[in-house]
């Protein structure tokens, strides 16, 4: 294996098992690289339920996508293992990896994810105080049981709370960034509850619904219409509990300017989509910049698409900034594409 026939992609979540997965298919070969033991990412390892839009359980789909790339002559894998050291140059990289070994490849895809925010930093919201505050991944890991139930003490909830926007949106923790997907995500999670547990009634509380182009009327209507989500739109201020121990969400109706104190079993934080906690070591490694926020930096994408700040070194997928699933394996193909057509060019030059 030499650096003129490989690629490096650092990350095994949807996008870096896309890029994988369209090296190989381009006949060159793709060493993967991943901190975890496990492949497959945020969906796997947080135990996602039905994704969006497909509708999918998360283990089949990404379940999928990892034996691909498992069977496949042309990959090679590294789990729970970091990239520890980088030198060279586009066309000609070597990578040391934590587990001693050495990789020589002539490009790379950085496909390193994101942090879930998390909900501790909003205490006011009662997530780390009360057991039934839960995050939209624990209520998917409770989907995916098939059982709806409040973790205190069993029962099944009359009333879940679903409030969008925790941890993004949010200048006063310093989140001024939309994650994108939340608001589908939680439109979603609400059918699911109620497809499961339909004496349970499910309130979405927001500050603006941003389903995006189709999910519009496949999320935000059909929950609404079919499955009898209550939106509210306000603005939170806590979570308390009352005496006879159910949750009180506190804040008020911004359509109607009121104050609202709504009893629930459970409160569900929609959490955003952070930078890599892990984005300072990776950008120190791989020589690249960070924007401001913290996600990786891209180069200007007219003509560079999926590139860094470091000429051959393509990104994709949350790394970047907040990013849905199906997108984020788009972008995997478009960041295997070009670390493809890198070693070509490497090929015509030493011809």
């Amino acid at each position: 294996m030499s650096a003129q026939d490989t690629v490096l992609v650092v990350g095994a979540g949807p996008a870096g098992l896309s890029a994988a997965a369209t090296v190989a298919a381009m006949g060159k070969k793709a060493v993967i690289v991943e901190k975890e033991d496990v492949l497959g990412g945020a969906p796997i390892i947080s135990g996602y339920a039905k994704l969006v839009p497909s509708g999918e359980w998360a283990k089949d789909a990404i379940g999928r996508m990892v034996s691909r790339v498992e069977g496949d002559g042309n990959v090679s894998i590294h789990k729970s293992t970091k990239v520890s050291q980088l030198d060279g140059e586009a066309g000609n990289f070597t990578a040391t990896l934590s587990n001693g070994s050495k990789v020589e490849a002539g490009s790379i895809v950085l496909a390193t994810g994101f942090t879930h925010f998390d909900s501790i930093n909003k205490p006011e919201w009662g997530f780390g105080t009360y057991e039934d505050v839960l995050t939209t991944s624990q209520m998917e890991q409770m989907v995916a049981t098939g059982k709806i139930q409040c973790p205190s003490d069993g029962r099944v909830p009359e009333r879940v709370a679903i409030l969008l926007c925790v941890g993004s949106r949010d200048r006063q923790i310093g989140r001024e960034w939309c994650s994108k997907i939340c608001c589908t995500v939680s439109a979603n999670l609400a059918m699911e509850i109620k497809e499961i547990s339909p004496s349970t009634d499910v309130f979405i509380y927001y500050m603006d619904i941003r389903t995006f182009g189709l999910y519009e009327d496949k999320f935000y209507w059909k929950s609404q219409e079919e499955f009898k989500t209550k939106f509210v739109k306000a603005r939170i201020a806590e979570v308390t509990k009352s005496p006879d121990g159910r949750l009180l969400v506190k804040g008020e109706d911004t359509l109607v300017k009121r104050p609202i104190v709504i009893p629930m079993d459970i409160v569900v934080h929609a959490i955003g989509m952070d930078p890599n906690a892990l984005n300072p070591e990776i950008a120190k490694t791989f020589g690249i910049g960070l924007e401001k926020h913290g996600f990786i930096d891209k180069a200007e994408q007219y003509t560079n698409s999926q590139g860094t700040t470091r000429k051959g070194i393509y990104t994709c997928g949350a790394s970047t900034g907040p990013e849905d699933i199906d997108t984020s394996i788009a972008q995997g193909q478009s960041a295997g594409s070009r670390a493809v057509a890198d070693l070509f060019s490497a090929q015509k030059v030493a011809v």
